[in-house]
């Protein structure tokens, strides 16, 4: 009998084991970023919330606080790209794990100890290296990923790992929402830690599969020997020298300005309409809903539309949703109008788009799957988000009035059209480089 799911799970029998090794590696990364990330937000929060903090004659809120925070990430990913660009040099797949898996073990376990009585020096690092996980773990599963698979490959594949990243979302705020009061803050470090050593070992065996199936892959280009440029620039050089790369860029940035803005209106709308508890509450159903429709995405479109309709209609299901949602909520600002802004964007965001985003990236060059790539995903999507933060800091000024709220859709419309122009030609440019 024919297999019924291969129409969105097309996996050949000898792919399987590297499949189920990266589902695996992508599960551990994702659900130890959400544990990290509501300890590290509660904790900074919980920190300034009194009194709040003050910066020359500036009084912020714990809140405007955070967003500043969310501005120094930026400076760090700068630091991180240096790094990761110098180290990307002399390592490859799940050599580099080794080398981020090696940092954030210490990291979790100093923090562990800190967090215990945390002053102000603490709860600013920590909220960076919360941050940081996630930047570098997912950049380097990404590289490791993209590195060790053909065209082909990932568009049958990508489904299947990418579930693991949906899956551990879903796992990683289920378990800290069931168990957040019977664990400290400390303990969830060590659980971290221990996550960090499985995922050294599954790195590990999947590197040795990759070498094994590819004879020590001799069959692979190895990374660009010979003169390098400075470390600080060489990513953002491959960028600027190629139309592709920067159409990726504009694909990253934009969907970061119009991510932030669609959440604005979302938490606006529920602020509006909801008072009190029914606020926490209308959150974590919509979170739900947001997370169950990204595993449905993942499980039953990602592959199908990727391999049947090609990667350009599989990059342009998020710009359209995110489109036909700000245009609902332009024309009728409710509460679940508003709230299923939230759904459009993470729901699909976290699923079919990461797939077909990371497959982009393919059929680039060694240098530039490593240091191209991380220069994108960790300034450039940084660097999208802190403007689009100084965008939301200028919105809670010039729109003071919920029904006005409804206008900044205009702006996600044009927004939406050059994401639009962006993946078109992307995604053409893909079809060329893949068949070659």
């Amino acid at each position: 009998m024919s297999n019924p799911f291969k129409a969105v799970l097309d996996i050949r029998r000898h792919e399987l084991p590297l499949a189920l090794l990266m589902f695996g590696y992508f599960f551990l990364v994702i659900t130890s970023f959400w544990i990290l990330k509501p300890i590290k937000k509660a904790l900074f929060i919980q920190y300034y919330d009194a009194a709040g903090l003050t910066l020359q004659s500036w009084h912020m809120t714990a809140s405007q606080a955070e967003l500043v925070a969310k501005v120094l990430n930026m400076i760090v990913a700068i630091f991180a790209v240096i790094i990761f660009t110098w180290l990307s040099r002399h390592f490859r797949r799940q050599q580099l794990t080794y080398c981020f898996s090696a940092f954030f073990l210490a990291g979790f376990a100093v923090y562990a100890g800190a967090i215990a009585a945390p002053g102000a020096v603490t709860v600013w690092t920590f909220y960076l290296f919360g941050d940081l996980y996630s930047t570098l773990m997912v950049a380097t599963f990404f590289v490791f990923l993209n590195d060790s698979v053909t065209a082909a490959e990932a568009k049958r594949l990508y489904g299947l790992i990418g579930l693991g990243g949906v899956a551990g979302g879903v796992f990683g705020t289920s378990a800290v929402r069931l168990w957040i009061d019977s664990m400290a803050s400390s303990d969830w470090l060590w659980v971290c830690l221990a996550v960090a050593i499985v995922i050294m070992l599954i790195a590990m065996t999947a590197g040795r599969l990759i070498n094994s199936r590819r004879e020590a892959a001799a069959d692979l280009p190895s990374i660009e020997q010979g003169k390098h440029g400075n470390p600080a620039v060489e990513g953002a050089a491959l960028v600027m020298r190629s139309r592709y790369l920067l159409a990726i860029a504009g694909v990253v940035g934009l969907y970061e300005i119009v991510s932030t803005l669609l959440d604005f209106q979302f938490t606006a709308t529920v602020s509006h309409f909801l008072d009190g508890a029914a606020i926490g509450r209308q959150f974590s159903l919509v979170f739900a809903v947001t997370n169950w429709v990204s595993m449905i995405v993942q499980l039953f479109l990602t592959s199908f539309v990727m391999t049947r309709f090609g990667l350009t209609t599989a990059l342009m299901v998020l710009p359209v949703a995110m489109l036909a949602g700000s245009t609902g909520f332009l024309l009728f600002p409710v509460l679940w109008v508003g709230s299923s802004l939230n759904t459009l964007d993470n729901g699909f965001s976290y699923s079919i788009n990461q797939s077909s985003k990371e497959t982009l990236y393919v059929p680039t060059t060694v240098d530039e799957k490593y240091k191209a790539k991380a220069f994108i995903d960790m300034f450039v999507q940084r660097f999208a988000k802190a403007l689009a933060v100084g965008v939301s800091l200028a919105v809670t000024t010039i729109f003071v009035d919920f029904d006005s709220i409804r206008y900044l859709s205009l702006l996600t419309a044009v927004l939406v059209v050059l994401w639009l122009w962006s993946v078109r030609y992307a995604g053409r440019r893909f079809d060329e480089l893949a068949a070659k």
